[in-house]
Order: structure tokens, then C-alpha cells, then sequence
């Protein structure tokens, strides 16, 4: 499918289009940013040049990924197993317009641990074309230490 915003082709055979462990992340996002950007899934929303910060306290993962491409690769890894999302609220910014902000929980399963996964996240987007330029996260750091570290 071609980006509207670019003629860059999004590879739909990607990986993270693929990861049906994220699909309720996917799903949740969807859901929230409804009529606000174009694209059926998650990926088609992301603009090429995007860029996306996590304000996280986690030990070995960035704070910083720039480019849909390169956020598509780390997601295609993404081996947490999702199974559900809620508790989805969105706040509309009128100053400026193309802010919306999502609150939002997942739920599911750490692998390697075999330990559940719940998390809480806060998510600050920033449109442009009907499409995302801009993605901040905020989320409790603690529930994914407790999720992957061993008893």
C-alpha cells in the first residue's frame, strides 16, 4: 500500500504487520485514532519519517526510534503474547488540533517467564495528513520489570 504522504511502498509482508502477538496493541490504537488517520492497519497510520520516544526506565531499550521502517523491525521481534487491550480513553487536543491522546492497558503473557503481562499506557500522538508524525509513550515501567524478571 502507498503512503499518501510519500511513494514509499509500506512491505506489507513485514514482519510487524504479521505479529499477531501485538494485534491487540494494533487494535486498541485503531480504535482510538478512528477518523483522525487513514489506513486500515496500524502501519498504514505511521508516516514514513515518524518518530517515536518512550519515556521508560527499562535497562537496555531505547529511548528514541526514528523512521516507521525502523520501529517496523523492532516490533517484527516483539515476542510478548498480547491477547486482549482496554480501558481505552481518548483526549482530543484543541490546542493544538492534531494532538490526541490515548490511555489505554494490554494484557498478556511474557514467554520466557511465563509470567502475565498488564500494562498501562499513555500515549501522546501527533497527526499530520491523517497520519502519525509524532508518537510519545509513557507507560508503568514496573509492570514490565515484574513481567520479565524471574522470581
Amino acid at each position: 500500500m502507498e503512503d499518501k504522504n510519500n511513494s514509499e511502498i509500506i512491505n506489507r509482508n513485514h514482519p510487524a504487520f504479521n505479529n499477531k502477538n501485538a494485534e491487540p496493541f494494533y487494535n486498541i490504537i485503531q480504535e482510538g485514532l478512528k477518523d483522525e488517520v487513514d489506513g486500515e492497519h496500524f502501519w498504514d497510520t505511521v508516516s514514513e519519517n515518524a518518530v517515536f520516544e518512550f519515556l521508560y526506565h527499562i535497562p537496555g531499550f531505547t529511548n528514541k526510534i526514528e523512521g516507521r521502517k525502523a520501529y517496523m523491525d523492532w516490533f517484527g521481534g516483539y515476542s510478548n503474547i498480547l491477547y486482549s487491550s482496554d480501558n481505552l480513553k481518548v483526549y482530543k487536543s484543541t490546542k493544538p488540533k492534531n494532538v490526541i491522546i490515548l490511555e489505554y492497558q494490554v494484557h498478556g503473557i511474557v514467554p520466557h517467564t511465563g509470567k502475565s503481562y498488564d500494562n498501562r499506557f499513555c500515549s501522546v500522538i501527533t497527526i499530520e495528513n491523517r497520519k502519525i508524525i509524532h508518537w510519545r509513550d509513557y507507560m508503568d515501567s514496573l509492570a514490565v520489570k515484574l513481567s520479565v524478571t524471574p522470581d
